[in-house]
């Protein structure tokens, strides 16, 4: 499994040249005018992995395989994207199959770049593209509630099923999202919301686009966002589109350093992955050994079988034991062997609940 974020925002907020700056190519067309990107634009950009670099040195495998990221930038939306207007909305289906939503937030101010409504107002941006959100679900309800009617006369467990669609349907149209839908968490919703994935019940990192001098410290745009964002328990990264975009063609050592001249830590898609895999509660847990070096990303809480599955679904299906040794260890020590010589190795069963840098190898029998 990838993480699949989907990236939305107004019109010249700055969503094409973060796309551009995450995936490290120019796949976007980045231009200084509303709609610019008229096709959504998708790539699988691999994760920075220091602890898959580490491994890699001591092992020297054939190749190193990264956990991904699976981006999805659609045109920008505008109030009324949900009844026609912009094109925004036409796209809105590219990204109901993400896991989590990057809404990117115009946090600069400057006179040669346009802004859709003509000021920098985050919070007011932020709520015409929620508002357009919860819009576009209670389309995608109304229409399945439509659908549902002729099988719920003759069906009792449909129309148990669409009561409660009904009642998503009366809380969308109070322009409140899927998401705090009181029977959210119903047999009944979760498979609808199965069936019909919907993009106010998805999670959202909002993504505060800075200029260089707002690197160092926090503008007042940026605190806007932070507390908004912290009103819904939502995370923030802080993110300057420009910056990311000079890295592009620049080595880890040259990107390093210029990162370090702003004072900044770590990169735009470092900042997204790590934010993104704690909002959606992801780990990673690695395979090692001569062949590849691999980082495998799965839910919090996953037991040795369900982990395993991700590699193929036969080593979930006749899964015997993980032997399992912690990502500390096994660098301390310097190898496989060495820490089994410790003991460092365990056997683990069906109940092992795996845990983030754990390197894994896995015995099955199918």
């Amino acid at each position: 499994m990838s993480l699949s974020i989907g990236i939305l925002g107004l019109p010249n907020v700055g969503k094409s040249t973060i796309f551009n700056a995450l995936t490290r190519a120019q796949n976007a067309e980045a231009a200084n005018y509303p709609f610019c990107t008229i096709e959504p634009n998708k790539a699988v950009v691999p994760v920075p992995d220091e602890r898959v670099d580490k491994l890699a040195t001591m092992i020297h495998p054939k190749k190193s395989v990264y956990a991904t990221v699976d981006f999805v930038d659609i045109a920008g939306l505008v109030k009324g994207a949900s009844r026609g207007e912009g094109l925004g909305n036409k796209f809105l289906a590219n990204v109901r199959e993400t896991d989590a939503l990057l809404h990117v937030v115009r946090c600069f101010e400057d006179e040669n770049v346009v802004h859709v409504d003509g000021s920098v107002d985050p919070q007011r941006d932020i709520e015409v593209i929620e508002t357009e959100l919860v819009l576009a679900d209670f389309q995608t309800v109304e229409a399945r509630a439509q659908r549902m009617e002729k099988l719920a006369r003759n069906d009792k467990k449909v129309a148990e099923q669409l009561a409660a669609v009904k009642r998503l349907l009366s809380h969308l149209g109070e322009g409140s999202p899927a998401v705090s839908f009181p029977d959210h968490e119903s047999d009944d919703m979760k498979a609808f919301l199965k069936e019909s994935p919907l993009l106010t019940d998805k999670k959202i990192i909002y993504c505060a686009n800075v200029d260089e001098s707002g690197m160092a410290e926090d503008s007042a745009y940026v605190k806007a966002v932070r507390q908004y964002a912290n009103s819904k328990g939502a995370d923030t990264v802080k993110i300057c589109a420009k910056m990311e975009e000079d890295l592009i063609g620049m080595d880890e050592t040259e990107a390093a350093g210029f990162l370090k001249e702003y004072g900044v830590i770590e990169s735009g898609l470092d900042q997204i992955a790590r934010t993104g895999y704690h909002t959606l509660g992801l780990i990673s847990y690695l395979t090692a050994g001569p062949k590849e070096v691999h980082a495998w990303t799965i839910h919090r809480g996953w037991k040795a079988p369900a982990a395993a599955g991700v590699i193929h679904t036969d080593f979930e299906r006749g899964f015997i034991r993980a032997q399992v040794i912690s990502y500390n260890d096994y660098v301390t020590l310097g190898s496989e062997n060495a820490c089994r010589e410790k003991g460092l190795m365990r056997t683990e069963g069906k109940d092992y609940t795996v845990q983030d840098g754990d390197i894994i190898e896995f015995l099955f029998n199918v």
